[in-house]
């Protein structure tokens, strides 16, 4: 009789069965041939099928307790999908072996290649694995393995206080401070070398006398602690810019393009200074809200983490529509018609390329009529900067939206453009207000 090899088997046929009496497993072969003969035609016999290594050989498995027989029965097939269920089926046709009462009854039919090509696929991973571990790395993954072990060894020990330091600090007129030795790790690591680290929540010697030589920012993490290290800076220390990541991220966590948009958006001391206690009280639970741009962006440096409300109608622009409203029913007109000022393309190339410049520096340039920039400020001060000029001022271009007190300012001041980064609704102003969007 002839075998089929477990290679060559598509599918397997498991079954179970259960007999009321004592049988042995010949018995039980004996009843599968001889009670499916001649029941499925010639060309699915059981025992041609088997002679020409179509089914393999019958496996019977069966335990004898109590009276009664329990086993399985595995058959082998390389036929067809159609062809192995029907022969799955005869076999629970047999409801006798011998003189005891049984039932057969069909688990479920294996695809043996399923488990194969289960098997192919793990081991293919490993395989793989194996060799992207041992094979020759390319000449870039070489070049910047050696620049970053480079970077790393860079790493000095600067001052009397020993602390972590880029090779840059002396040979550099800007110097940033950072908490700890990870964050100047994480700097170098991205080509930044005039870092140096304070290395602990009280300000060393060394930062304090460095201070007084170098251009200084402070460049500290999301969190409280860094808020806290700051302040402290602040009253030690000649600090001229202040930083921070995003809230709830440390320095060493950021990748390059956020370490360069924090540094891009560095406020003055003076501005941190200002923000500080507004801040504190709002960590002490006290009423320090402000409220946010109708845009959603918040551009303040210390209000990063400050809970935000939807945005609102600004409650001067409320307070302006009732004053409209009061002038109307005077039969006064308070809408002051909007001109429309064409711009040159040099004007508008200008303009553009300095909007551009600003973006997440939340300053202003002020400009005269030959777009030359008379100063650069934050727009914290930009209110009061222009009111002190009073004229000459032809043009502000600012990291800011454009709000209606601006506007206001403006149009006294007898400046002809307003350029910013959005400008909600549509205020009707003679000063010519440009976006952003405008410019693109």
């Amino acid at each position: 009789m002839g075998k089929i090899s477990p290679v060559s088997a598509k599918y397997i046929i498991h079954s179970t069965i259960e007999i009321d009496g004592v049988v042995d497993k010949p018995d039980v072969i004996g009843a599968i041939f001889g009670q499916t003969e001649g029941l499925l035609g010639a060309d699915l016999e059981l025992r041609e099928l088997q002679r020409s290594g179509r089914i393999g050989r019958i496996e019977v498995n069966v335990d004898t307790r109590t009276g009664k027989t329990k086993g399985e029965i595995i058959v082998p097939s390389s036929l067809d999908k159609a062809e192995t269920v029907i022969i799955a089926a005869a076999f629970e046709i047999i409801q006798r072996i011998g003189p005891c009462n049984a039932k057969i009854l069909v688990q479920k039919i294996e695809d043996v290649r399923v488990s194969k090509r289960a098997f192919v696929v793990e081991r293919a991973k490993e395989l793989l694995k194996h060799l992207i571990d041992t094979t020759m790395p390319d000449s870039q993954e070489l070049a910047d393995e050696v620049a970053q072990s480079v970077r790393i060894m860079e790493i000095q020990e600067y001052g009397q206080d020993r602390l972590p330091a880029g090779p840059g600090i002396d040979e550099s007129e800007e110097i940033i401070i950072v908490e700890g030795r990870a964050d100047v790790v994480a700097m170098l690591k991205h080509g930044i070398k005039n870092v140096i680290a304070m290395n602990g929540s009280s300000v060393p010697q060394t930062i304090i006398e460095l201070s007084r030589k170098k251009e200084v920012t402070v460049f500290v993490d999301g969190d409280r602690g860094g808020l806290l290290n700051i302040k402290e800076l602040l009253q030690v220390a000649s600090v001229d810019y202040v930083t921070k990541a995003p809230d709830g991220k440390e320095v060493e966590e950021l990748t390059k393009k956020e370490i360069h948009q924090a540094l891009r958006a560095r406020v003055t001391a003076e501005q941190a200074k200002h923000e500080l206690p507004k801040f504190e009280a709002r960590e002490n639970g006290q009423s320090s809200y402000r409220e946010p741009s109708r845009t959603g962006v918040d551009r303040t440096f210390l209000n990063q983490s400050q809970p935000r409300r939807p945005p609102i109608r600004d409650q001067r622009d409320m307070r302006g529509d009732a004053r409209d409203m009061r002038a109307d029913t005077r039969g006064e007109q308070t809408m002051r018609p909007k001109r429309v000022v064409k711009i040159s393309d040099l004007e508008k190339s200008k303009f553009k390329t300095m909007l551009e410049d600003l973006i997440g520096t939340r300053g202003a340039y002020i400009l005269d009529e030959k777009l030359n920039i008379l100063g650069k400020v934050p727009m914290t001060e930009l209110a009061s900067t222009v009111k002190s000029l009073g004229t000459g001022v032809y043009a502000l271009i600012f990291d800011g939206i454009i709000e209606n007190e601006l506007i206001h300012v403006a149009e006294d001041s007898n400046i002809r453009h307003l350029i910013g980064m959005d400008c909600p609704g549509n205020p009707q102003t003679r000063v010519n207000i440009l976006t952003a969007e405008e410019l693109a």
